[in-house]
């Protein structure tokens, strides 16, 4: 008989609803982000869809409307709000490719510092508004991590990388997401940042994990974090 996966959460570096359900977990339930796997999402360009399309995938991924967007703004806003965020930055995405994190993320998960990649960027774009499409940015993350910050900078340039990549995504849509953050455990799937007490209720029935909640340190503000491993989304889509 074929062994349980793990549980597992899609998380994207683009998304402010997948930074808020970050944030909660690691506010209440840091144990989860331990125990589950992390897989990446992102809009690919086109060199990714290719190699996508080259293995049949094709992704549930449609052009926002400008109403849409509107509604993102003000409901990031108002998440951020209930949150006690208040230096929140919408960032300006010039030529976004998604492509320059989240592959990077891949070579920082080599390392060991998957985790740390991401608290990095999530605070490098939603509190310091900069832009983690710039591989000046990745660089400096990488830096301040300890790690190689020219193989992290130019990721999106690794063939083997991008392969990875796009096996990611092709992973995806096997799995069935139509957006992030996405939560699976086992056969249950968890969409949208209201969803995460939903999951971490799963996990503690399944006996996945155990024990209360824990109110763990405010990744946003806590300098300890990094230096100790811990971890610094979108309800419709990766926005």
């Amino acid at each position: 008989m074929a062994s349980r996966r793990r549980p597992r959460w899609y998380f994207s570096l683009r998304s402010p609803y997948s930074w808020f359900a970050y944030r909660d977990l690691m506010r209440t339930h840091p144990e989860v982000l331990d125990a589950i796997e992390w897989l990446p999402f992102w809009e690919p360009d086109e060199e990714t869809a290719r190699l996508l399309a080259d293995e049949g995938v094709t992704l549930p991924i449609v052009a926002m409307s400008r109403a849409k967007n509107f509604y993102i703004l003000q409901d990031t806003r108002r998440l951020g709000t209930e949150r006690g965020l208040t230096d929140i930055t919408w960032p300006i995405d010039r030529n976004p490719c998604w492509e320059v994190s989240h592959l990077a993320w891949i070579a920082a998960e080599d390392e060991g510092r998957g985790k740390d990649f991401v608290a990095a960027a999530y605070r490098a774009r939603w509190q310091e508004g900069k832009n983690i499409s710039e591989p000046e940015v990745i660089a400096a993350i990488a830096a301040d991590l300890g790690l190689d910050a020219g193989r992290l900078s130019t990721a999106a340039q690794d063939p083997d990388l991008r392969k990875r990549g796009a096996a990611y995504l092709a992973e995806s849509a096997h799995d069935g997401l139509f957006g992030v953050p996405f939560f699976i455990n086992g056969r249950d799937k968890f969409w949208g940042v209201d969803r995460v007490a939903p999951f971490v209720r799963s996990l503690k029935d399944s006996g996945q994990i155990a024990g209360p909640a824990v109110e763990a340190p405010d990744p946003a503000t806590h300098a300890d974090l990094l230096a100790a491993g811990g971890d610094q989304g979108h309800a419709g889509g990766c926005g």
